[in-house]
């Protein structure tokens, strides 16, 4: 059995790598697959984690659009398969690497296993692509490895058959163990923020930017400098972003903004933090392992979990409900609530699944 997990941005390899880990621990001849959809966060991200890609398409062009990143994986992935066979094609989450790869292997006739299945926001353009991409890999997927039971039934409802089914836990659970294993945390936080309290930041989605972000950052610095708490935010690289973010926090004594952040260094600055806010999908099932509540910038989420297990609220991107949820999440206290998203073990559930 030859199975291929396929990655092309940052998340992507996050919430892969101990899947590709692991089955090369049990001993599962598997490829290491790389689109370069988003080049340079994969690549700071693979020796972290100790792999490298044993294929790397490298699509990624300047001002690339949707369409031209679809083109260019299906194309890729139909070259791959005249050179070699597999028996599943591992895809995560709901990019446009992943929706594409899925529908090229489909079409070849190559079983398609999709890590993170049955999120949904219940609006097809919020957050777009994504909805539309988990939509249509759930489709055609052979095994759905749902990261909760409350993902599973979203996927009975809509009408898949159980026995397609497997509830996992979240994979990015796994990489956080991996990283507090193999790094200090403290020293890697103390890298960029040495003392005091802080509140931690990251926005980028395509749906926010505009209005929106503005909205937010605008309730982000009344926060800091009311309540004279830092906000550390590490800048996303999309120039659209950093304009609207170095504008809306100029002369903010009380804001941080860094370069962007290796995934150690993130989940170290996460550990550190009061709280988090931010429109990221894989913060929102990371911050409750180590008790942090998260402020969710965003208008929906596929993340219903964190919201009902109380680690999260939904806050929309208004300024004064974002500035309201900050202050909820400043008197949290987590008590004896566990992360809803994992136990750590989703990547060897996964790979033996499809071993027997």
């Amino acid at each position: 059995m030859r199975i291929g997990i396929v990655f092309g941005t940052r998340p992507e390899i996050i919430k892969v790598a101990t899947v590709y880990l692991k089955a090369k621990e049990l001993g599962v001849d598997t490829d290491f697959i790389c689109t370069g959809q988003h080049r340079e966060m994969v690549d700071m991200m693979k020796g972290i984690f100790g792999v490298e890609s044993d294929i790397d398409m490298n699509i990624m062009t300047a001002n690339q659009t949707l369409n031209d990143v679809m083109y260019k994986v299906v194309h890729g992935f139909e070259e791959l398969f005249k050179e070699r066979k597999y028996d599943w094609i591992f895809v995560q989450g709901d990019t446009t690497t992943a929706m594409a790869a899925a529908l090229a292997s489909f079409n070849k006739g190559v079983k398609v296993g999709h890590i993170e299945a049955g999120l949904r926001s219940g609006d097809l353009y919020d957050p777009f692509p994504e909805e539309m991409n988990r939509r249509v890999i759930d489709q055609v997927s052979e095994k759905m490895f749902a990261p909760t039971e409350k993902s599973k039934a979203t996927l009975l409802k809509e009408g898949f058959d159980e026995s397609r089914i497997l509830v996992t836990g979240n994979t990015v659970i796994d990489a956080q163990m991996y990283v507090v294993e193999h790094f200090d945390l403290d020293k890697e936080r103390k890298r960029i923020f040495e003392d005091g309290d802080y509140f931690l930041v990251t926005l980028h989605r395509r749906e926010n930017i505009g209005e929106r972000m503005r909205n937010i950052l605008k309730a982000l610095r009344k926060f800091a400098e009311s309540e004279k708490i830092h906000l550390v935010f590490p800048v996303h690289k999309n120039p659209k972003v950093r304009e609207i973010v170095y504008s809306e926090l100029d002369g903010c004594k009380y804001a941080k903004l860094t370069e962007p952040v290796d995934y150690v260094q993130l989940t170290a600055l996460l550990k550190g933090a009061k709280f988090v806010a931010t429109d990221s999908g894989g913060i929102q099932e990371e911050a409750p392992t180590f008790g942090k509540f998260v402020v969710v910038c965003r208008e929906t989420t596929e993340r219903p979990e964190l919201i009902e297990s109380g680690f999260g609220v939904l806050a929309g991107t208004q300024t004064d409900g974002v500035l309201n949820a900050m202050y909820k999440a400043f008197e949290f206290q987590p008590g004896e609530l566990k992360n809803p998203f994992g136990d750590g073990h989703a990547s060897e559930r996964i790979i033996r699944s499809v071993m027997k």
